[in-house]
């Protein structure tokens, strides 16, 4: 007899960078981590077989100590680099061997299972909108990581419109990453107030192009807000992430609830 947790929805999700790769049980219906997660180094070099290798260990032990898991069910797996039907076609801090892998068939074949692959930004992103700061949030909400770079997801009504990279947007001549990142305050020296001046040319750029209705900060930067929201001047309401590390994993979890057999399902 099928064992009756099966009908929780749980599903696994695993985030994969550059130095950590973790994993955990999403409940998706709440967004929130059924149990602790586990978290493992990322192989050096980050090959393609030995991520495999590591994403296939977690999931497995992770399978192993759970009754409330459909062992044929979909795993979401984040992946940090542009995804493209299953494709990286990038691959940053990661092994050049990604780079144009079918990295869905990859995972998919050494777990047994269905795999549905995300980039993770847009992973984040798709979490914090529909399990964080942005649920119940009609119409555009970007969801923007302030970090070494600059992540971004674009959401609508709660529907992810994927890989949009939104970190190299030129302002003022230059990719915005590169003058607006985290990184790029530590490294230029900047005070909080200098940094917000960088970043009010940014989200002022974004809200011209997008007219969003919500903007969401994420990013380890996400914890010290209080130093440059206030200095920002938008029309838009713009608020600090909820989720913070296990935004990933929830995200990679919802985009497997959202597929069948590893293929996006109608929305």
């Amino acid at each position: 007899m099928a064992n009756t947790n099966v009908q929780t929805g749980c599903f696994i999700g695993i985030d994969i960078g550059g130095t950590g790769i973790k994993g955990g049980i999403v409940n998706p219906g709440k967004g929130i981590l059924e149990g602790s997660c586990i978290r493992l180094a990322t192989p050096q070099p980050a090959t393609a077989n030995l991520v495999n290798e590591v994403v296939s260990q977690i999931v497995n032990e992770l399978a192993a100590g759970s009754n409330s898991l459909d062992h044929s069910s979909t795993v979401g797996v984040t992946f940090p680099g542009i995804v493209q039907h299953g494709i990286s076609r990038s691959a940053a801090n990661m092994d050049s061997s990604f780079i144009n892998c079918d990295i869905n068939t990859l995972f998919a074949g050494r777990l047994g299972r269905p795999t549905a692959v995300i980039n993770d930004a847009d992973a984040a992103g798709l979490a914090e909108a529909r399990c964080g700061a942005g649920k119940h949030i009609n119409g555009t909400v970007l969801v923007i990581t302030l970090g070494t770079g600059i992540g971004s997801a674009l959401i609508f009504d709660g529907q992810l419109v994927p890989n949009a990279e939104l970190g190299h947007l030129s302002v003022d001549g230059f990719d915005a990453e590169i003058k607006a990142s985290a990184v790029a305050r530590e490294r230029d020296g900047l005070t909080w107030k200098e940094y917000s001046a960088r970043l009010q040319r940014y989200f002022s750029e974004l809200e011209f192009i997008f007219s969003p209705e919500l903007i969401i900060v994420g990013g380890g930067i996400s914890q010290r807000t209080d130093e440059y929201l206030p200095h920002l001047n938008l029309r838009t309401p713009i608020v600090p992430a909820r989720l913070k590390n296990e935004a990933g994993i929830v995200g990679a979890a919802l985009q497997a609830a959202s597929t069948r057999n590893g293929i996006s399902a109608p929305a």
